[in-house]
C-alpha cells in the first residue's frame, strides 16, 4: 500500500473519532509551506521533518499542500511584491549578504521574490489557518459526520468497493 493511501485512510479514520483535532488542524496548516514553497527546497525538507517529529495528520499535510499549490499560482502577484520590498529593503542587505554565505540557506531560494514574498505569507497565514481549520474539523466531527451517514449518498458511497475495502482494511490493520 502506498503512503498517500495509508496517510488518507489515517486522515479519514481520525476525521471521524472524536480525538486529533490538533494534529488534523496542523496538517492542514502545514501544507500552506508545502503548496507555497518549491517543490525541491530546503523549507519542504524543513517542513516534513517538523511533520515527522511531532506527530503532524501527514494526509492532511499533502491534501492541503495539493490544494495550496494552486492558490499560491494565483497569489504569485502579490508575494512578487513583498518578497522584492524585503529584499531590496536597504537595512536588511546584510542580512541577505550573510544568509546567502551560510553553506545551506541558499537552497531556501530566499532571493527570489516570489519564493520569499510566499514565505511570507506562509509565515503570517500559517497560525490563523490553524485555529480556522481547528474549529471546522470540531463542527465536522460534531454535526456533518452524523448527518452525512444518513443520507442516501453516504449509503451509496458505502456500498462502493473502495469503502469495503477501506473497511476491511481498518478492521484488518487499524487501531
Amino acid at each position: 500500500m502506498t503512503l498517500l493511501t495509508k496517510q488518507l485512510i489515517n486522515l479519514i479514520r481520525l476525521l471521524h473519532s472524536d480525538t486529533g483535532q490538533n494534529q488534523i488542524a496542523a496538517g492542514l496548516a502545514f501544507g500552506i509551506f508545502l503548496g507555497f514553497a518549491p517543490f525541491i527546497s530546503l523549507q519542504t525538507f524543513l517542513v516534513l521533518f517538523i511533520t515527522f517529529v511531532f506527530r503532524v495528520q501527514l494526509g492532511a499535510v499533502f491534501i492541503s499542500a495539493f490544494f495550496f499549490k494552486f492558490i499560491a499560482y494565483l497569489l504569485d502577484p502579490v508575494a512578487d511584491p513583498i518578497g522584492r520590498a524585503l529584499l531590496e529593503h536597504e537595512a536588511l542587505r546584510p542580512l541577505w549578504t550573510w544568509m546567502y554565505n551560510v553553506p545551506l540557506l541558499p537552497m531556501t531560494r530566499f532571493n527570489n521574490s516570489i519564493v520569499m514574498g510566499s514565505f511570507i505569507i506562509s509565515i503570517i497565514l500559517c497560525p490563523i489557518l490553524f485555529f480556522v481549520f481547528k474549529q471546522l474539523v470540531i463542527k465536522y466531527q460534531v454535526t456533518l459526520v452524523h448527518r452525512l451517514e444518513k443520507t442516501k449518498a453516504w449509503k451509496f458511497f458505502s456500498a462502493t468497493r473502495f469503502y469495503i475495502w477501506y473497511k476491511k482494511y481498518n478492521d484488518l490493520y487499524g487501531a
